[in-house]
């Protein structure tokens, strides 16, 4: 583990806030659009996801506990696999690149998560609305709305202590 990362000033946090526009001087930090453009990567891994997941179930007749779980676990993995791609792309070994996707984007895909399958839970008859109906898709599209709004402050604060989607950048 790096405790490096906790303390500001210290030339990891340097390395991994430079390439951010809105500093203005300030000690490091994250600007609001390195944090939404982190929470858009996230949000289209796990919409991506998501929505195979609820498609697959549905498709399968399953119910909705079954399928919310397979759209989560597929959220995770599309979440996940972006990020792998890219920084193995970037040249990184595929263990190091595992590990920076799961300090990447853990905590910003499971916020996402909890927060989108809460909308779709709370809307009246959402779960058991199908893919050809408007609640659906309104339901789904919805959450997601939700949870960028929620998770970029999330995102914003961990980028801002090096932490987050900080370590891909500090990868490229």
């Amino acid at each position: 583990m790096q405790h490096s990362t906790r303390h500001t000033g210290t030339p990891h946090h340097h390395a991994v806030s430079h390439d951010h526009a809105g500093h203005h001087g300030a000690p490091p930090g994250a600007s609001w659009s390195t944090a939404a453009k982190a929470t858009l990567h996230c949000l289209t891994g796990c919409a991506v996801g998501e929505i195979l997941g609820m498609a697959i179930g549905t498709a399968l007749m399953w119910g909705n506990v079954p399928t919310m779980a397979l759209a989560i676990v597929l959220a995770f993995v599309f979440g996940y696999s972006f990020t792998l791609f890219a920084v193995r792309r970037a040249g990184l070994d595929l263990k190091t690149a595992i590990r920076v996707a799961l300090a990447a984007d853990t905590v910003s895909i499971a916020v996402m998560e909890l927060v989108d399958n809460t909308v779709i839970a709370l809307v009246p008859g959402a779960m058991d609305a199908h893919l050809s109906d408007g609640l659906f898709w309104s339901a789904l599209l919805g959450g997601f709305a939700v949870a960028f709004l929620v998770t970029t402050p999330v995102n914003k604060w961990m980028i801002g202590r090096g932490k987050g989607h900080a370590v891909v950048h500090a990868h490229h």
